[in-house]
């Protein structure tokens, strides 16, 4: 009676934590919006580097300063929502919703703005017509005018410090037209007053009466004085006006830049990303598509195999949505595309927790003589929850590894999978418990327990498992099947080469959406004569291009444009990305540096989890998997890039998911039985976990299916990378992993058993004889 007490004060306990989780997500989805990456709801992101000079170091300090700046730059420039972030000691990473023209974008944000006003001492032609260098470069300078004509100016008089603020002005009475009004501080007063009043004392024509006012080592206007200055009083009131032939844009983003400061350090842009708001709108509605057809055939799956049990399960998973959204809104979280796939893939760790329980929970109502649902149920729970954070620790250290190492929409999808799988544990672990035990504890169930869907073996073990089949017979021949599968993919990597994408390689891609389709041979041709001879064309979807290109300034853009919409018909361009070669370099070195501590993670949680033999043939089955799935790209000529890194952890992840879940009964196999060779506790192990191998299979696989087919072109490769890692992560693990283990795992010598007493009574008076229990040598525990 007291047990029963205890078990339902803890089922209270655990409904009302239960309760309170749902309640709070709620409250949180419904109050707080999720933010969307720009590659969902369109814009630009900009990752600026800030460079040294010989005067200034870059440090993070400087950054911090320049980051400043350029927020005064957006906020005049109206952007609604715009982040700017400090990346390291010297990056700035700038998004910029709803502004798709990245050339302006990065003109007004890179240009380091510094003004400095000049007195003007002279044309600077020969009289031969050349133009003539300065006579003291330390105090002069020469710099041809608005009109092209060569002028020597003195050293700077007043510079960007001077000035206090700049303004766009119309004067249509005056026949100004757009002007720049100029404000200087106190000291800019003075100065401006003394460069004038020097200017005023030369005739009215003289070039020496005029003023230069130079911008990032350009004269913007070189006015005259007006004839009302005397020599020697100069223009008072500390103010000014910039004329020229501007047009309201023009004005007002010179303004914006004068009254912005210079920056205190050079920046350059090394990474570059515009998104169409009608490209994030489709990639949502494919991508929310796909989520919603692939969890309702995961869903009808997991009812058809564990009827009640499953139906129950199923209103966890929504409870798990519900918590994941209101996690990534509650933590500020953006999400991406890439994020979305997370989202609808931790969908399939939360299947696994559940598929993992309702499987032993099998296990132990077939091996009890008077089982109960309930007392099933409980022992289940208990049995694998070992198994389930094993399996979850291993994804959340390659969602970690993603998120130290990647950027951008990748570094989004490190983040959302591991809420994905905290959220996932919540929800098998606590909700799905909540709702299975007390679902258990109804008469009507307790009299019919076949309902519940535990109280059968299912249909794999009836048809496989009663064979007994010894897959562990001759583990070498599978080591071979998996070298050669092995060989077989890296020949790939040597035949076809691997088409990196220009995350890793530096370069620009554009996307364009054409209102005709246009044949890649024939578009490659056009830019060849337009003088893009090594652009890379692909086809993008029914009517789409890609363009890709090592070096591809905003001018050879307007240039490949122009070029496509002559093809096409009517061209918008729905993607323009650009990486600097050091933001390339580092990310591929980035790339390789996550592969490598992602295996010796693995490795190390192994190793300490289990036993050393356990961790190395893990770590070989992965390495067997990525190499298989980077040779399968190879052969299918499929894009090498940040997606599909984010894809490679994750099936590294789910590889040792699979291995983690095998081991786990080995280890208790090993505790529980002495005397079985370890082959045959191997063969065991495997056959009592192939249940839960091809049930959770069938789920990811449903879900991915649904991501290959309906989501677009970037998802759809990611989709299908984590298609073909699931078929040879499965396999790894349990042909390559288990056959590795079972060849690694030390056999333990014949010992002597001790002898009886009588035994040794009647053995001493011969004094070569020995006791011997009979029994042969047998494997280590």
């Amino acid at each position: 009676m007291k047990r029963r007490n205890n078990h339902t004060k803890s089922l209270r306990v655990r409904a009302l934590l239960a309760l309170a989780v749902i309640a709070g997500s709620l409250a949180i989805a419904l109050t707080t919006p999720v933010r969307l990456g720009l590659d969902l709801r369109g814009g630009t992101q900009i990752t600026l580097e800030t460079r040294s000079t010989p005067t200034t170091d870059a440090d993070a300090a400087a950054t911090d300063r320049t980051l400043e700046v350029l927020r005064g730059r957006i906020d005049a420039l109206g952007v609604a929502e715009p982040t700017l972030v400090r990346s390291g000691d010297h990056r700035i990473l700038v998004e910029l919703p709803g502004v798709h023209d990245p050339k302006k974008a990065a003109d007004v944000l890179g240009r380091t703005a510094q003004l400095t006003v000049h007195a003007v001492l002279g044309p600077a032609r020969t009289a031969d017509g050349a133009t003539a260098p300065a006579t003291d470069p330390a105090k002069e300078r020469v710099l041809p005018d608005e009109s092209g004509q060569p002028l020597r100016l003195r050293a700077a008089e007043l510079t960007g410090r001077d000035v206090e603020g700049a303004d766009a002005r119309f004067d249509q009475q005056g026949g100004a037209g757009w002007h720049v009004a100029v404000d200087f501080s106190k000291t800019g007063q003075d100065r401006w007053r003394q460069v004038t009043a020097r200017a005023a004392c030369h005739p009215a024509g003289d070039p020496q009466r005029r003023v230069a006012i130079v911008l990032d080592n350009k004269i913007i206007s070189s006015p005259q004085v007006d004839p009302s200055v005397t020599c020697g009083t100069g223009i008072p009131g500390g103010s000014t006006q910039i004329t020229g032939s501007f047009d309201g844009t023009e004005a007002r983003e010179l303004a914006l830049l004068i009254s912005g400061g210079a920056l205190p350090v050079p920046v350059e842009t090394v990474e570059q990303r515009t998104i169409g708001a009608t490209l994030g709108d489709a990639a949502i509605e494919a991508a929310a598509w796909a989520a919603g057809i692939g969890t309702a055939l995961t869903a009808l799956f997991i009812i058809a195999v564990y009827r009640l049990m499953g139906l129950l399960a199923t209103a966890a998973l929504a409870c798990y949505a519900l918590i994941s959204y209101a996690a990534l809104a509650a933590l500020g979280a953006t999400l991406t595309l890439p994020g979305l796939a997370g989202f609808v893939l931790a969908i399939g760790m939360a299947v696994d927790a559940n598929v993992l329980v309702f499987e032993r929970t099998r296990e132990e109502y077939a091996a009890r003589s008077r089982p109960t649902p309930r007392s099933a149920l409980a022992a289940g729970f208990r049995g694998a929850l070992s198994a389930i954070a094993d399996s979850n620790i291993t994804t959340l250290i390659a969602a970690a590894l993603l998120f130290a190492f990647a950027s951008g929409p990748v570094r989004g999808f490190g983040i959302t999978l591991a809420i994905g799988v905290l959220a996932s544990m919540v929800s098998a672990l606590v909700i799905s418990r909540v709702l299975a035990e007390y679902a258990a504890n109804r008469p009507a169930v307790f009299r019919r327990p076949r309902v519940t869907g535990i109280a059968s073996t299912g249909w794999v073990r009836d048809r496989l498992l009663r064979r007994d089949p010894f897959l562990m017979r001759r583990p070498r021949r599978w080591l071979a099947a998996s070298a050669v599968l092995a060989v077989m993919a890296a020949s790939g990597i040597l035949v076809r080469g691997l088409d990196f994408g220009i995350e890793f390689t530096g370069g620009r891609l554009i996307e364009y959406a054409t209102s005709t389709s246009v044949d890649p041979d024939r578009a490659r041709t056009a830019l060849t004569d337009a003088g893009f001879p090594r652009a890379v064309v692909q086809s993008s979807g029914d009517t789409g291009l890609t363009v890709r290109a090592e070096n591809l300034t905003n001018a050879d853009e307007a240039t490949v444009t122009e070029t496509i919409s002559g093809l096409g018909g009517e061209t918008k361009k729905v993607r323009d990305e650009l990486i600097g070669p050091s933001m390339g370099d580092e990310l591929r070195r980035n790339a390789l540096i996550a592969l490598s501590l992602a295996l010796g993670a693995q490795l190390l949680y192994l190793a300490v989890r289990f036993r050393w033999f356990f961790g190395t043939a893990a770590v070989v089955a992965l390495a067997h998997d990525v190499v298989i799935l980077i040779g399968a790209f190879a052969w299918l000529g499929k894009p090498i890039d940040g997606v599909f890194l984010a894809a490679l952890l994750t099936v590294i992840g789910y590889s040792v998911n699979d291995s983690v879940v095998l081991f786990d009964r080995v280890r208790e196999l090993l505790a529980r039985d002495r005397t079985t060779p370890f082959p045959r506790l191997t063969n065991r192990a495997i056959l009592q976990t192939l249940p839960r191998t091809v049930n959770t299979g069938m789920g990811a696989a449903l879900i991915l299916t649904a991501l290959a087919v309906l989501a677009d072109d970037t998802l759809a490769d990611f989709a299908l990378a984590l298609l073909i890692g699931l078929a040879v992560g499965t396999y790894s693990s349990v042909f390559t992993a288990a056959s590795l283990t079972t060849e690694l795992y030390p056999p333990r010598k014949a010992s002597r058993p001790r002898p009886s007493r009588s035994t040794r009574r009647h053995s001493l008076s011969g004094q070569n004889a020995v006791a011997t229990s009979g029994k042969t040598p047998q494997y280590p525990g």
